[in-house]
C-alpha cells in the first residue's frame, strides 16, 4: 500500500504538463512525476531548439541578402558554443517557469523514474495508490538497426556539439531531416540528405520544388537511398557510395511505452492503444501524447493531455484530429493543412497557385523573387477549403487561422467578415477574400 493521490501523471511534456495543469484548475489533486526535465522533448531536446537555432539562422539568412543588396556591409562572426550556452539558460528559465505554473494550480511535482505495479505507482522508493493515471512518457528518436549506428547522432545530441560539423550526413526524409539540414546548412555545414523514399511527402510536389530551389538550394537531397553502414564520420549506402560527414539520424521516434508494457493494451507499433477519450483498455488510466502514436506534434500533446485530464475530472471529452496544421521551421516557413473527411469529387475541385505575399519579413524578398508560394484547393459546389501549402514568413499564422474554418465546417463565405491586419494577416485576404469570394 501507498499514499493515496487522487491523480497521478506520468510525464511532464506537452501532454502530461497540460494534463495536470487542466486537472488542477479544475480543482483536482495531482501528483506530476518527471524522469528528466519538465516540459519533455518540445522544450529540451526538440521543437523548441530547433526554433532557437532556426532563429539564428534566419538572421544570417537575411543578413546575407542585406549585404548582397547592398545598403548594409556586415560579417558574422557566429559562435556555436555560445548558442548552446544561451539555449541551455533560456531552457533552465522555462523550466522554472513550467513548474511554478502546474504548482499554482496545487500540483505537486516530483523527480524521479516512476514503475507501474498495477495499482500503485513507484518512484524514489515511494508507493503511490492512484484513482487516475495519466501516461504520459513521450517518444524517443528511432534508430535503424545498421551497422554502426551508435555512431549517428540524433536531435538529443544537437546541444552536445562543440561546433558547427563541417560534413553532416542527415539519415531521413521527413520535417525534422529538412529543418536539421536547413540550420547546418545555413550555418555552414556540407549537408547531404538520405531518404529511404521521397523526400518530405507531407508536402505537395510545389511546395517541394520551392523549398528545395530557395530555402535549402546548398542541400545536397538523395532519394530512394538506404544506409548500409555509419561510420564516425561517413556512411556507406546500399550502392556502396561511401558519403563523409557524421550521421545524423531523422528516422522518427519511439514510444517510451516500456513503463506500461504488459499493464494497458499496445498497438503493434507499441504506441498505448487509446479511443477518443483517451482512455487505455484499464479502467481509470489514460495515455496522451507520443506515447500514443498519431500526429506527434506539441498543440496535439497538449489537446490530448487536456482531454484526458477532463475525462479524468469526470468532464466528458472527446478529441478530434481533423484539419490539423503543421509547419516545417525553416528560414521561411512551410505551413499545410488538410481537410482529411472531404469527399470533394475532382470535377468539384478547383486549386489556385499564387506567389508569396509581400507580408511581413518578405519586403526584402521581393527583388530575388524570393516571398514564397501558396496552393490552396477548394471544394467549389460547397464552398470549402480542402487542402492549403503555403510558404510565406507569415505562413503559421496563416494556416492556423484556416485550418479552423476547415475545421469548424465554415463556408468561405462566412470569411468575408473578417478584418485583417495590415500587414500581418495579408495572404488571408489575398488567398480567400480576393481570389476566391
Amino acid at each position: 500500500m501507498g499514499d493515496l493521490m487522487k491523480n497521478i501523471v506520468i510525464g511532464s511534456g506537452p501532454a502530461g504538463r497540460l494534463g495536470s495543469l487542466e486537472l488542477g484548475k479544475l480543482g483536482e489533486e495531482v501528483l506530476l512525476i518527471e524522469k528528466n526535465h519538465i516540459a519533455g522533448t518540445c522544450l529540451n531536446e526538440g521543437c523548441m531548439v530547433v526554433c532557437a537555432l532556426t532563429d539564428i539562422t534566419k538572421f544570417i539568412d537575411t543578413n546575407n541578402r542585406f549585404n548582397n543588396h547592398g545598403f548594409i556591409k556586415s560579417q558574422l562572426d557566429v559562435s556555436y558554443e555560445k548558442i548552446v550556452e544561451k539555449i541551455v539558460e533560456t531552457q533552465e528559465m522555462l523550466r522554472k517557469l513550467n513548474q511554478m505554473e502546474n504548482e499554482s494550480v496545487g500540483n505537486n511535482v516530483i523527480y524521479g523514474e516512476a514503475s507501474i505495479e498495477g495499482e500503485i505507482i513507484k518512484v524514489n522508493n515511494e508507493s503511490f495508490e492512484y484513482d487516475n493515471l495519466l501516461i504520459a512518457t513521450g517518444a524517443r528518436p528511432f534508430i535503424p538497426d545498421i551497422k554502426g549506428k551508435e555512431y549517428g547522432l540524433t536531435n538529443k545530441d544537437i546541444l552536445k556539439l562543440d561546433e558547427v560539423p563541417e560534413k553532416l550526413n542527415i539519415i531521413g526524409g521527413g520535417i525534422i531531416a529538412c529543418e536539421i539540414a536547413n540550420i547546418y546548412s545555413t550555418l555552414g555545414s556540407e549537408v547531404n540528405v538520405l531518404a529511404r523514399s521521397k523526400f518530405l511527402k507531407e508536402i505537395n510536389e510545389t511546395t517541394k520544388e520551392y523549398v528545395l530551389k530557395n530555402i535549402i538550394p546548398d542541400v545536397n537531397v538523395y532519394e530512394n537511398t538506404n544506409i548500409k553502414e555509419a561510420f564516425k564520420d561517413k556512411v556507406l549506402t546500399e550502392n556502396d557510395e561511401e558519403l563523409e560527414g557524421i550521421p545524423f539520424f531523422a528516422t522518427g521516434r519511439t514510444p517510451n511505452s516500456e513503463i506500461a508494457e504488459g499493464f494497458v493494451e499496445l498497438n503493434p507499433d507499441k504506441t498505448i492503444k487509446v479511443n477518443e477519450m483517451m482512455e487505455t483498455n484499464v479502467n481509470n488510466v489514460y495515455a496522451a501524447g507520443d506515447v500514443t502514436g498519431g500526429y506527434q506534434l506539441t498543440p496535439v500533446a497538449r489537446m490530448e493531455g487536456i482531454t484526458a485530464a477532463r475525462n479524468m475530472a469526470n468532464y466528458a471529452n472527446k478529441v478530434s484530429y481533423n484539419c490539423i496544421p503543421q509547419t516545417l521551421s525553416l528560414n521561411m516557413e512551410v505551413s499545410f493543412v488538410e481537410n482529411e473527411k472531404n469527399q470533394c469529387s475532382e470535377e468539384d475541385k478547383a486549386t489556385i497557385g499564387i506567389p508569396g505575399i509581400a507580408g511581413p519579413g518578405s519586403f526584402w524578398k521581393i527583388l530575388n523573387g524570393e516571398t514564397g508560394y501558396t496552393e490552396v484547393e477548394f471544394d467549389k459546389k460547397n464552398n470549402k477549403i480542402n487542402k492549403i501549402n503555403s510558404i510565406s514568413p507569415s505562413s503559421v499564422s496563416d494556416v492556423a487561422y484556416l485550418s479552423y474554418l476547415m475545421r469548424e465546417n465554415y463556408d468561405l463565405d462566412d470569411y468575408g467578415d473578417f478584418l485583417e491586419i495590415h500587414p500581418s494577416t495579408d495572404s488571408n485576404y489575398k488567398i480567400i477574400k480576393n481570389m476566391w469570394l
